[in-house]
């Protein structure tokens, strides 16, 4: 739904073609001026090449004033004939080099826009990437850039080279034929006038199929992305039917936008054409009272052919242009969004090893897409440097917040969070999260080897240090047993691996990182109890002499941590050590406690 609305308030703000949204879509040009030369050139052969054309329509009419002995140039036929060979090798070539330019220009620019996009997108802060769904930013780098790619490569050249021979065909018959041109010219302001406004409702349309498009993207990668509960609950036909409906609309106003161009193609023919048809009655009539040659009522007829499909072209190539309008405006919007760091090489960041003493003064915090609900209400609490703490409570209660906040995925709109004494928003911030390190409950590996993944941490890591990390994350035997090992490929999102194994790379992965901050977010909380006390065995490796945050809801896992806090409703209810917390006999720790022990 979101998604949809989204959409809808876009075609509300750009339903016209102001100059200022031009404007903004003319900054699209920076990525040209790297290949300025080429594209210049490549505009000169297409302007050159143009006017040699019309040069060349020229000669047919040249061709029947010769046969009729009125030639205007003493040229025999043969000679005509290889006059206009000579044109068309120049054209040739000029075409030629034109095309291979603007390839050149086109490939290249876009390739710096789909690098400068995906760089803003992995630098754009988790709450702007959480209000846009995968499939909508897959199509912004994908579909809009080859919207826009196509412009710079085909439509605009081809727009322009029309428009070059509209205006140069239009001078040569006025000034050849004035009073003919009187007559064809009264025509322009009505053809003109409606196909602005057939190009206007033509965008529109072309602007919500893009978007619809996007949105069948989202119910693809939706439906891959979790294939497997698709299947276990036998929901292939909803997914059809769910993908169907959604390709029906795209569908149904692709055949509407085609409507409206079949009316504006038919408005072409009929109006433009009937009126060039009339007018060549009224040539034909001037030759045969002497006022016109022969050759010259050749020329009026080629010409205005020329003429009337330069104008057909145009209002295609128009719509065309306007409708990349529209995704140029959407892949700027991504790009003019504030990014949340400076994209640097990790090895080249300044080292700053934090010794990990963190404190949470008073914080509030409400998520931005849900501003009316407060999530946190006036968190306090202190981990000392190298200690271990747990955050225990029930779903939603603002234990997962509490370590979002402290790696800045979102920030605190009360209060402050200090780590060493400092703001941690006072930090760098690629230096500051060097400093700290995750090992979630759902890992989520890349679709490499076990390799990549390890090395994840720390890229460009030694092929000791990985299978250091590996041993000590008690990953490597397991990695030894696979034909390829380190060399393994993991598959899509690490299908190929069990739970416990992907645990324990991504444990590996943490240890290779060295971080001074630990978060530990349910790490054990799916496994069995084989994979379980191999995983715990890991982190507990992990932990020696790190500030550690372990969130967790089998407290069988935290006993021996330094201090517990119960977090309920945003607050802190309770804190102590496991003992201490047992031996309040109402409290919510206590009554947790005994229930899960009870139950095992």
């Amino acid at each position: 739904m979101s998604l949809k609305r989204n959409n809808n308030d876009k075609e509300k703000q750009s339903v016209t073609l102001s100059w200022d949204k031009l404007r903004q879509s003319l900054a699209i040009f920076k990525y040209v001026l790297p290949y300025k030369w080429a594209f210049i050139i490549g505009m000169f052969f297409l302007g050159a090449g143009s006017l040699l054309f019309l040069l060349i329509m020229k000669v047919p009419g040249e061709l029947f004033n010769v046969i009729s002995g009125e030639g205007r140039y003493p040229l025999t036929i043969n000679q005509l004939f290889l006059f206009l060979l000579l044109l068309l090798a120049v054209q040739s070539v000029m075409s030629y080099f034109r095309v291979q330019l603007f390839a050149l220009v086109s490939e290249k620019s876009m390739a710096l826009m789909r690098s400068d996009l995906y760089h803003k997108m992995v630098t754009l802060g988790i709450p702007y990437l959480e209000s846009r769904r995968v499939g909508e930013l897959t199509s912004r780098i994908t579909s809009d850039v080859t919207q826009v790619q196509n412009i710079f490569s085909w439509t605009l050249a081809e727009f322009i080279r029309q428009l070059i021979i509209l205006v140069g065909g239009i001078g040569i018959i006025v000034i050849t034929m004035p009073r003919l041109a009187l007559t064809m010219l009264a025509t322009f302001p009505v053809v003109v006038v409606l196909a602005m406004f057939f190009g206007k409702y033509i965008r529109k349309l072309m602007k919500q199929r893009q978007d619809q498009l996007a949105q069948t993207n989202v119910v693809v990668e939706e439906t891959m992305q979790t294939i497997h509960t698709v299947k276990a609950y036998t929901n292939e036909w909803y997914e059809v039917q769910r993908y169907g409906k959604s390709l029906k609309e795209a569908v149904s106003l692709s055949l509407k936008a085609a409507h409206m161009r079949g009316l504006f193609s038919a408005f072409i023919i009929f109006v433009m054409f009937g009126a060039l048809f009339f007018i060549m009655w009224r040539a034909a009539l001037m030759v045969q009272t002497g006022d016109m040659l022969k050759g010259d009522l050749v020329d009026f007829v080629v010409f205005t052919g020329i003429i009337g499909g330069a104008i057909a072209s145009l209002g295609n190539f128009y719509t065309e242009i306007v409708s990349a309008v529209g995704a140029t405006e959407r892949v700027q919007e991504i790009l003019n969004q504030p990014s949340e760091v400076e994209l640097r090489d990790a090895q080249l960041l300044p080292e700053e090893r934090f010794e990990g003493n963190i404190t949470y003064e008073d914080v509030h915090f409400s998520y931005p897409t849900r501003s009316d609900v407060v999530v946190l209400k006036g968190i306090s609490l202190t981990i000392p440097s190298g200690k271990k703490v747990a955050l225990v409570g029930a779903s939603g209660a603002g234990k997962s917040t509490i370590v979002q906040l402290l790696q800045q995925f979102y920030k605190a709109t009360g209060g402050d969070i200090k780590v060493d004494g400092r703001s941690i928003y006072s930090y760098d911030l690629s230096v500051y999260r060097k400093n700290l390190a995750i090992v979630p409950q759902e890992v989520l590996l890349f679709g490499g080897t076990i390799r990549e993944n390890i090395s994840y941490g720390r890229p460009g890591a030694s092929e000791e240090d990985i299978i250091a990390a590996a041993r000590n994350a008690n990953a490597w035997e397991f990695i030894q047993s696979f034909p390829d090992g380190l060399d393994t490929l993991v598959g899509e999102r690490g299908i190929k691996l069990s739970g416990g194994q992907r645990q324990r790379i991504a444990i590996a992965r943490a240890i290779l990182k060295d971080p001074a901050i630990l978060l530990l977010d349910e790490a054990t909380s799916s496994l069995d109890a084989e994979s379980e006390k191999a995983v715990q065995d890991a982190l507990s490796k992990l932990m020696e002499n790190r500030t550690s945050i372990i969130i967790a809801h089998r407290l069988a896992t935290i006993r021996d941590v330094d201090c517990i806090y119960v977090i309920e409703n945003g607050r802190v209810v309770e804190q102590g050590t496991h003992e201490e917390l047992s031996a309040l006999h109402d409290g919510i720790y206590n009554t947790l406690a005994r229930m899960q022990f009870e139950l095992a």
